[in-house]
């Protein structure tokens, strides 16, 4: 049994229920307070089990997910274990823990939590604050690859880097996807700042793989490389993609690696070029990790591992006829990138789009990138207490799309009906020719994956961060 199926007993049930309850009353992961005092202090009691293992350690404003789990595929491809720690989840918080590509099943959930709960009481009575969620399940992540035991693990960052909780480990490998504007509450308002706060996780002696940067982003990090004695590799210079076409269910992709390798006709079954330059990012990094001619990573291991890729959330298709398509960007730079990869992928006449989104978020600039692709938007609310109420999100999508093409409903449910039957109206064009895409944050691709492809939501699983 896996963490995305529901327990069949029920006291097992119920004692996952009330970790769950447990762990989100904490303070939520978007709501952080500058420290690594109280992670430190729990992964001492621990035993530092994030030194159990090598770590390669993620940060960017979009793609580190997707990037992450390439990564992992990669390393797994190899014959290594792996612990992957992603966030946020899009269904079930045992999905961002993940032992050999499988998350904690609920029993090693709850011993994984059940190890750890007194030390975690520990240190709540002896910091002003009490550990936050994400605190806790970072400390939960770090203990059970500790426990596999697993030979790498793949750490994601929650937000930012410096501050965030799981730059208590040092990453041999720290990969920055690209840095834009996005949680500026905690990271700054310029791009110089939020590279700062990203730059954080590279570590002295490390091996630092650049995605494509902003100039500004760039100094930034080059200058924190130079400062600490890693080692960089930038895409585009030492490793990119050199060729890109579509195919059916996704893209063709020839890689150079940091050998100057070239990696040809890796079949990735994901769209956008934005997925292209993570698979760039997450082979370098691979590369980087057991050194470039170590005589394991061959054409066919990296071709096998990209062949089978998924990313749930990103620019995905949970139906047909008509086709509908949940995508997870929360910012106006994910938005552009998934935008294009939409176009690029498929010929709509006719794109419906389904907005729920974040108080906190660029609601302007997210309307702004939407405005020119979809011929109609539905606002609506997802499931976090964060999300944006309709009627506002309206007032801020009219002026932008006008009010003939600005429909409002109050659940997400009522708006996916909604969109799917203006799509089913315009297909009389021919089959195919309409879509739907379900956007503005993690929380709504995975609320729209749970109404439209019977993923499964755990109880208590409402707060994320994105």
């Amino acid at each position: 049994m896996t963490g995305g199926a529901p327990p069949h007993d029920p006291a097992l049930a119920r004692r996952l229920r009330e970790v769950e309850r447990e762990i989100f009353s904490r303070r939520p992961e978007h709501t952080i307070e500058p420290s690594l005092d109280r992670i430190s202090a729990l992964a001492t009691l621990l035993g530092d089990p994030q030194r159990a293992c090598p770590v390669i350690h993620l940060t960017g404003t979009n793609g580190k997910t997707s990037a992450a789990r390439m990564v992992e595929a990669l390393l797994r491809a190899r014959g290594l274990r792996t612990g992957l720690f992603t966030s946020p989840h899009l269904s079930n918080v045992a999905e961002r823990i993940r032992v050999d590509g499988e998350p904690l099943a609920p029993e090693a959930f709850l011993a994984t939590y059940d190890d750890v709960a007194p030390y975690v009481a520990l240190v709540d009575g002896r910091q002003p604050l009490r550990l936050s969620f994400f605190e806790v399940l970072t400390a939960m992540a770090f203990a059970a690859f500790a426990d596999a035991p697993v030979d790498v693990a793949v750490i994601e960052v929650g937000l930012g880097g410096t501050w965030d909780a799981t730059n208590i480990a040092d990453g041999a490998v720290a990969v920055v996807t690209p840095v834009a504007i996005d949680h500026t509450r905690y990271l700054g308002s310029t791009i110089e700042q939020i590279a700062g706060e990203k730059a954080g996780i590279i570590k002295p002696d490390a091996v630092a793989v650049l995605g494509r940067q902003s100039v500004a982003a760039a100094e930034v990090l080059l200058r924190r490389a130079a400062e600490v004695g890693a080692t960089v590799a930038r895409e585009g210079l030492e490793f990119g993609v050199t060729a890109r076409e579509l195919a059916v269910g996704g893209q063709v992709l020839a890689l150079r690696g940091l050998g100057g390798t070239v990696y040809h006709d890796l079949l990735l079954p994901l769209f956008g070029e934005h997925q292209a330059a993570n698979a760039a990012c997450a082979l370098a990094a691979v590369e980087a990790f057991g050194g470039a001619a170590d005589g394991n990573l061959s054409e066919e291991l990296v071709r096998e591992a990209f062949a089978g890729m998924s990313s749930p959330g990103r620019l995905e298709v949970v139906r047909r006829s008509p086709v509908v398509i949940v995508d997870s960007a929360h910012n106006p730079a994910g938005m552009a990138a998934s935008l294009a990869g939409l176009t690029e992928a498929f010929s709509f006449h006719s794109l419906i789009a389904i907005l729920a989104i974040s108080e906190d978020k660029d609601v302007d600039g997210i309307l702004g990138e939407l405005e020119p692709v979809a011929d109609e938007l539905v606002v609506t609310q997802n499931s976090s207490d964060r999300s944006m109420d309709p009627g506002k999100l309206a007032e801020l999508a009219v002026p932008v799309f006008g009010q003939d093409r600005v429909r409002v409903a109050a659940r997400l449910d009522d708006a996916i009906e909604i969109a799917v039957g203006r799509a089913d109206e315009a297909d009389a064009a021919g089959p195919g020719s309409a879509g739907v895409l379900v956007t503005g944050s993690v929380v709504t691709a995975g609320n729209a994956r749970t109404l439209l492809a019977g993923g499964h939501r755990e109880p208590g699983d409402g707060a994320e961060p994105a």
